[in-house]
């Protein structure tokens, strides 16, 4: 019988033990540096208790107690940065992708800030907002409305659930169903190709139910296959989620949710994987990441500690995910009396029911109780002078190492700087010898990779374009032309713009590229069918939208935009069918985020696209997501059409054909299907009739949404609103704001105005059964109009 094992064939990455690491060699640590490491670490968890307990009964114990340890070795030991700068670009960087371990994030970052104020005051920023202060933990999961005492007398910022840069140190908002690791990974791509080989280490930390979405198995493989050497993944593998107690495959026993363990997982992905089987061991923890550090293969790492989700806390496992100790309860008081040392007089007793502590005097009792527990924690670090000494050494060796890294950024590296410059010159002046010349059959997908190209060129390389195996199809292939062809390799073709990102993979590929944006020195371009990208994008568009306005909120800092391309856009994809030729893919996006951070640009004709994109970067929102269509088309000659120049499209909605006398009734028009059709075969029907329409377009509702009141109401009366119909390739909300009156509603015509989804063919035919091609456009505006009189 022939041999069937299956085995990994050839990996570049290599698996160590961290127990072989110790055989081998020194223990990092002296007996007497563990026992200090040790004695802090007791400080931490009990400080992640009190949280628990008294700010009240919300947010993660169990995981933020389990990843304490090995966090800190980062902190304090591994990591190479400025406590006194956290925006420093060459510094390493940590990245919780596992959000729900926001509990311990800012327990960490506050013991932390609280050992410096102590021992070490010259590394502490001037500015409070770049620090996390013990007194700001009495805003964990708070909102800024909040008002009690003293909350409001020490400036506690409201920190929450979840992280966002509000925080500092922290360059993205992560916690969303594994988003984090992907737009982690987009850090380390961006910081390795800004410094080159000696790129800052970008340091993940994640648990194994935070793999199991299907963007983190995409994120893994591009990383593997881009050899991101400086993405170094820590995996704090309890087996313990909100449902389960055994999340994977553990030797011989199935997992409830996956039958691998995050090992292999890594491995598969062509990661390094160190195994750290003794997860609380400071000497294992330190042996596996200073391994990490040596790797000289290039490839990522993957550090697995074995550990306890809430470990010692008294309640162990999935009950303490999301979950703690009653509050006050006799198991809470268990559970830090080591901290105490037997003294629990020292903590104060709520003697209120969890239930009544939700407001008036009950909050400010509670506030109180925590306000006590935390001085409690601040006096143990005063007293313990030898292990705050200790911790705030090693803050000031972390300085130290990062001055003698001396990373510089590549001479030769991108200019994102010179997109913005760019784009304010196409407004000043469009670049009419790269744009399609009147008469000539060009694409909209065509024209925006040119333009997208132009940038890229101008600005040395700084939009860095993936797509989910359809860059030709797309077009966006086009925008990394002029750099070394193929994907890009860190160690082997770092000069290419084209990043290969999982396969078909629009989710992943999305928050990587957030992350790439969020870095600072590039912007990250994804395309696919919009059909598939706006709803699989959505998440990660979002995640990048909050960050970006939590970031400014503390640094005044101009949004870093990502740009969606949902390309093949509406009914014109028709031989595809219904599952691909979505009308519905703008809603998810337009008018569905806060004011300012999302631009969706729809345009028409392909010359109207430098206007559009040139404005959109010019605004920089966080997400810039323009529509644009698969078929070629002629560019029409709006001069010879009497229809309004492309420049016009600057204020989002706009006349594109004004009535020649009075106007018999206003049509609005949005896609580019329906307005070519409109052009192309309704207005010669109407002006043979002798009806003469005032016609708007709607370029980019958002753009519209930044203008002055003033300014919108030039470019599109209120008047015009209650007068008019519409006619979308996209569905009948997006049209509402621009069709006012119930009658021009009803009137209005959109692809499921039939009750059904549109079958396949040629783009024309589905306009045909759609009810939207110019015969039938025609008809309803007669209708309309006759209904008016």
């Amino acid at each position: 019988m022939r041999n069937t094992r299956l085995t990994f064939g050839t990996r570049r990455g290599i698996y160590l033990d961290a127990r072989d690491l110790l055989e081998d060699g020194t223990p990092p640590l002296a007996p007497e540096e563990v026992g200090t490491l040790e004695r802090f670490d007791l400080v931490y968890r009990s400080l992640c208790a009190l949280l628990y307990n008294y700010v009240p009964l919300s947010g993660h114990p169990g995981g933020s107690i389990s990843s304490g340890r090995f966090v800190q070795a980062l902190l304090f030991h591994t990591m190479n940065y400025d406590l006194g700068d956290p925006d420093r670009e060459d510094a390493d960087l940590i990245s919780y992708s596992a959000g729900h371990k926001a509990l311990g994030l800012y327990a960490l970052w506050a013991l932390r800030n609280e050992i410096a104020r102590i021992a070490a005051p010259q590394l502490l920023p001037a500015d409070l907002r770049r620090q996390l202060r013990l007194e700001d933990l009495l805003g964990f999961r708070q909102n800024p409305t909040k008002t009690t005492p003293l909350f409001r007398q020490f400036g506690s910022k409201a920190l929450d659930g979840h992280p966002t840069p509000a925080t500092p140190f922290l360059r993205l908002s992560t916690g969303a169903s594994g988003v984090g690791v992907a737009s982690s990974l987009g850090l380390a791509f961006a910081a390795a190709d800004t410094f080159g080989e000696n790129a800052p280490r970008v340091h993940i930390v994640e648990g194994e139910g935070g793999l199991t979405p299907g963007r983190v198995a995409e994120a893994l493989a591009a990383a593997g296959t881009a050899s991101l050497g400086n993405a170094i993944l820590h995996v704090d593998w309890n087996q313990a989620s909100i449902d389960s107690n055994r999340v994977c495959r553990d030797g011989d026993v199935p997992g409830d949710y996956v039958q691998w363990d995050p090992l292999e997982l890594a491995y598969l992905n062509d990661w390094n994987v160190i195994y750290v089987p003794g997860g609380f061991d400071f000497n294992q923890i330190l042996a596996a990441q200073q391994a990490a550090l040596r790797m000289e293969n290039r490839q990522p790492t993957a550090i697995v500690y074995r550990t306890t989700k809430g470990w010692q806390y008294g309640i162990e496992g999935r009950a303490s995910h999301g979950a703690g100790h009653k509050l006050c309860a006799d198991a809470f008081f268990g559970a830090v009396a080591p901290l105490l040392e037997g003294a629990l007089a020292d903590l104060p007793r709520c003697p209120l029911d969890a239930q009544l502590c939700q407001g008036g005097e009950d909050r400010t009792i509670i506030e109180k109780c925590a306000w006590d527990a935390l001085l409690v924690v601040r006096g143990r670090l005063e007293k313990d002078l030898q292990a705050t000494r200790y911790v705030a050494g090693r803050l000031l060796e972390s300085r130290a190492g990062l001055g003698r890294l001396a990373r510089r950024g590549r001479t030769d590296g991108p200019r994102v700087v010179a997109v913005y410059e760019t784009a304010r010159e196409m407004l000043d002046a469009a670049p009419e010898a790269l744009m399609s010349r009147v008469g000539s059959s060009a694409t909209l997908r065509g024209e925006l990779a040119q333009a997208l190209a132009h940038c890229n060129r101008r600005s040395g390389g700084a939009l860095l374009t993936a797509s989910a195996d359809l860059l030709g199809s797309t077009s966006v292939n086009v925008i990394g032309e002029s750099f070394p062809p193929g994907f890009y390799n860190a160690k082997d073709n770092p000069g290419a713009r084209v990043l290969s990102l999982g396969g078909i993979c629009e989710d992943g590929a999305t928050g990587i590229l957030s992350g790439i944006s969020s870095f600072g020195h590039h912007i990250g371009v994804v395309s696919s069918y919009g059909a598939f990208l706006a709803p699989l994008a959505h998440i990660g568009a979002r995640l990048h939208a909050i960050g970006s306005q939590a970031r400014q909120a503390v640094s005044g800092d101009p949004f870093k935009p990502i740009v969606v391309i949902c390309a093949h856009a509406g009914l014109t994809t028709g031989e595809d069918g219904p599952t691909h030729a979505d009308p519905q893919a703008l809603q998810l996006l337009q008018e569905n985020f806060p004011k300012g951070t999302v631009v969706t640009l729809t345009p028409w004709e392909p010359r109207e696209i430098w206007t559009l994109v040139a404005k959109a970067l010019t605004k920089r929102p966080a997400v810039i997501a323009p529509f644009v269509t698969r078929p070629a088309g002629r560019v029409p000659d709006r001069v010879k059409l009497g229809l309004a120049a492309p420049e016009a499209a600057l204020t989002g909605v706009y006349k594109l054909r004004t009535a020649r006398g009075t106007p018999d009734g206003v049509v609005v028009l949005q896609e580019s299907g329906v307005a070519g059709t409109f052009v192309n075969e309704t207005l010669p029907l109407l002006e043979k009739s002798g009806i003469d329409l005032d016609v708007y377009y709607v370029a980019s509702a958002e753009l519209f949404d930044l203008l002055e009141p003033a300014e919108q109401e030039r470019a599109f009366p209120a008047a015009a609103a209650g007068q008019a119909m519409g006619i979308t390739g996209f569905t009948l909300p997006t049209m509402y704001r621009w069709i006012r009156s119930s009658r021009g509603r009803d009137s209005t015509m959109h692809p499921f105005q039939r009750g059904h989804f549109l079958a396949s063919g040629q783009g024309e035919a589905v306009m045909r059964e759609a009810g939207l091609d110019g015969d039938s456009q025609f008809d309803a505006i007669r209708r309309f109009l006759a209904s008016s009189r």
